[in-house]
Parts: C-alpha cells; structure tokens; sequence
C-alpha cells in the first residue's frame, strides 16, 4: 500500500515530508523558518514575533530593530529637497519662510507691519493666518546668493551646518528616544524657536533648522544627566552652543535658537522624568499642553498686532 502524498499546507503543488515543530503543518523549503529545533511555519513565526515584548529605550520609546535613524534621514531629506526647490524657485524662501507680520505693497516690495486696512498694502505673515510658516520656515535655508563667507556663500554654509548638527545630534537622540518621541521633540523645537520669533522680531523674515537643532542639543544634555553620565565633555559641547548663539546673533536669528533650545530643554525634560507606572500618558499629556501654550502665545501676539482681531 502506497504511503499518502503529502503537500505544503500553502504551496499545494509542492510534495514534501517536513512538518513545522510547532503546529505539526507540512511545510516546503520557502515556507520552512529556522528554530532553534527543527522548523517553523511562517504563521508561527508571526506568533511567536507578537508574543515577544517589543524593547523599551530608557525614556519609553520603542527601540528600533534595524538601529537605522530612520527619522534623523528623513528630516535632512526633507530640508535638502526643500534647499533644491528654493534653488529652482527662490520665491519658496517668501511665501514658506518664517516671517510673522509685515505688508506687501502694490510695487512687490515689503513694508513694516502697521495694523489697520491701510490702501495699496495687503497683511502677509502668520499674523494674517499663515500659520504654516511656523514650521514650514524650519525647513527652509538661506538661498545661496545671500551673501558670502569668504569663497562659499553662506546660504550653503548655512544647509550644511545644520546638516552636519542634525546628522551627528540626530542619530544620537533618536536612538535614545525612539521615533515618535523624537520627531514631537523636533517639531516642538522648531516651533518653539518660531514662536519665539514672533513674539520679539515679527518683522523678520527667519529660515533654518537651527531652532529644532539647538532643541536636540539640549534634549542631549538632558539625557545625560538623567542617565548619569560624566557630564564634564557634555557642558563643553552645551556651552559650545551657548556660546555660538551668543557670536552668530548679529547675523542669525538668536531669538529662533533661543526658543527652539528652550523648548527642547522642556520637552526632554518631561520625557526624561516622567513617572514610569504612567510615562507614555504623562509624556504625550505634557507635550500637548505645551503645544497649547505656545498656540495660545501666537494667538495672543496676533491679538495684539492686530487691535485684537485674530486672523
């Protein structure tokens, strides 16, 4: 008598004698996963991959399985192709920068703001409800015409220092943080120099990483010490910072590194001491409401360019 046939219990054309250890299923070669004894299915490979705690990082976030800064690579892709664009359509550097209120006239030049419907000029800026420049303007650099440092013009000067700080700060943060965690502390750096720059310059038009990148160098600092590390090298590379924000504030935005470094302090600050029985709450619970504190400074600033009429 003729033993039975038996078939992959997926590939029904494939002949074949070998079983998963597990649920006993006849499986072929491209179904077959090494176990530690024997072979596995692929459905219980997924099992068994559901069944395992996902890593933790010390603040909560998952821990990516490849270690590749995902984030970190997408962030300066987005910033490089936003620099190709103002290259091909410098007027992107106009209408997405951070600029918080200023007038257009009928000539195509900018005026100061003035307040009230003054004839011949129409309101630009976050004060007439372009509130997408207060991120959209972190993405963008100066163009490389702007002006020159020594044989390079400091528009690219300008991207590739901020790349430079994002791709060696970036991996560093995200790989302790987690993905999701670490783009809210980005965003909300970024928007926190934004917002600083509304309130005090208004008038001037701001692009650049800068503010989300003086963030991540105080998130670092800040999960150092939390982690208990030797804190001698890490308060040279801060006050490094520091110190760069205090020379470049005659031709850069202080204000914008300011708030993005201040921001990004705070932040860290949550993610770093939150309570471990209800981090991932507290966490989300405490960047919501600076998220709302800092909407609510916008709201207020624009009330008051405005005579209290909020675009």
């Amino acid at each position: 008598m003729e033993a039975a046939v038996t078939t992959c219990y997926r590939h029904p054309s494939y002949e074949t004698y070998v079983r998963c250890t597990r649920c006993d299923r006849y499986i072929c070669p491209d179904c077959m996963r090494e176990a530690a004894v024997g072979h596995h299915c692929v459905e219980c490979v997924k099992e068994g991959q559901r069944s395992i705690r996902q890593a933790r990082t010390v603040f909560g976030g998952a821990v990516p399985r490849t270690g590749v800064p995902v984030v970190t690579y997408v962030l300066m892709g987005l910033n490089i192709l936003a620099y190709l664009g103002e290259l091909i359509r410098p007027e992107i550097v106009d209408r997405f920068g951070m600029l918080g209120a200023g007038l257009n006239g009928s000539d195509g030049s900018q005026y100061v703001y003035e307040s009230g419907n003054i004839p011949g000029f129409d309101a630009v800026g976050v004060v007439d409800g372009e509130w997408y420049r207060l991120l959209t303007g972190a993405f963008l650099h100066l163009p490389p015409d702007e002006s020159s440092f020594g044989s390079l013009p400091f528009g690219v000067l300008h991207i590739l220092f901020n790349m430079y700080g994002l791709w060696n700060l970036g991996r560093v943060v995200e790989g302790q943080l987690g993905r999701g965690r670490y783009l809210a502390l980005y965003l909300l750096s970024a928007l926190g120099g934004s917002v600083l720059v509304y309130l005090v310059a208004p008038d001037t038009v701001t692009v650049g990483a800068s503010g989300a990148i003086f963030g991540l160098a105080a998130a670092f600092y800040v999960i150092n010490r939390r982690l208990g590390r030797d804190m001698q090298a890490v308060n040279r590379f801060l006050a490094g910072f520091l110190i760069w924000m205090l020379i470049s504030a005659g031709f850069t935005s202080w204000q914008g590194h300011l708030g993005g470094l201040l921001t990004g302090g705070l932040v860290m600050a949550v993610l770093a001491y939150a309570p471990a029985k209800r981090r991932t709450a507290v966490q989300i619970a405490a960047c919501g409401v600076l998220f709302v504190v800092l909407v609510a400074l916008v709201v207020l600033k624009t009330s008051q360019l405005t005579g209290g009429a909020v675009a």
